[in-house]
């Protein structure tokens, strides 16, 4: 069955950030705040979870716009990674988070390829931010807001299958135009945000050369080792609280035994010199 899907065409992408301030008012986000832990104040965070890219090539003259959100990969790694269930991927193809779920571990920040999952560490109780694809919305038959508000139509949204007929189609017809390459098509399984470009988009990624097997393979070959390991060592910890408990306890009736021989001396000792006076 295929899956829905959002193709972003940068050459049309004029860095307006309509789409940007579609999803901040469509998920109640407020306004950014400059925080340590980000590198710039329109880093994604948990007030913008999408953003527009400023770059430049060598190839192409001027600013080139690229949208950043997360890739709602086809098998992606995030869920893999998460232990509790609070990442899953839908079968419309949004992958959704459920903060009720969540332990706060960050594996997924970790797993993502694509570095897209934010921490909201300002909260007192923090939790996992990111792009969810309008899920609801989804569902209802509507289209996300990023994709309502492109004055451009840099972002289109539909069937996977169809995006990427397309994507391939404007290449085709336009060689000089695009780099001949459908980003998300393929790489690490495939991802339902995809992107054509006139420049490479390598920097979306932390690694350029993923390949395209599945990113779950590899989490699973550690996680699978996480029971066995965390099954022993509660159990070295059930042991060694066990010898000390009983090192304890021999130690506490040692002492006292020591205060009731003592107790029986002196006992014994006032007998003694009662005998004695008398």
């Amino acid at each position: 069955m295929s899956t829905c899907a959002i193709l972003t065409d940068t050459t049309l992408c004029t860095g307006c950030e309509r789409c940007v301030e579609a999803c901040r008012e469509d998920n109640e986000l407020g306004p950014d705040v400059p925080r340590r832990w980000k590198s710039r104040i329109d880093d994604l965070s948990s007030t913008r979870y999408t953003t527009i890219l400023r770059r430049k090539s060598e190839d192409k003259p001027g600013v080139h716009f690229v949208r950043q959100q997360c890739r709602h990969c086809v098998d992606p790694a995030c869920v893999s990674a998460c232990l509790v269930g609070a990442l899953q991927k839908t079968p419309e193809g949004p992958v959704i988070y459920d903060d009720a779920r969540c332990m706060g571990c960050r594996y997924c920040m970790i797993a993502c390829p694509y570095g897209i999952p934010r921490y909201t560490w300002e909260k007192p109780v923090p939790y996992i931010r990111k792009c969810d694809m309008c899920y609801d919305r989804v569902v209802d038959g509507g289209k996300p807001a990023c994709v309502e508000a492109c004055p451009q139509k840099a972002t289109i949204f539909g069937d996977r299958d169809e995006l990427i007929a397309e994507a391939h189609r404007r290449i085709k017809e336009n060689p000089d135009k695009y780099v001949d390459r459908v980003v998300g098509e393929t790489e690490i399984g495939g991802t339902s945000v995809i992107y054509i470009s006139d420049i490479p988009l390598d920097f979306l990624a932390f690694n350029p050369e993923m390949g395209d097997e599945p990113l779950p393979k590899l989490t699973w070959a550690a996680l699978s080792k996480v029971p066995p390991i965390i099954g022993g060592v509660g159990a070295v910890m059930t042991g060694a609280w066990w010898i000390i408990g009983r090192r304890m306890k021999l130690a506490e009736e040692a002492a006292r035994d020591k205060r009731q021989d003592k107790a029986t001396d002196e006992k014994a000792l006032d007998s003694v010199q009662t005998s004695d006076e008398q």
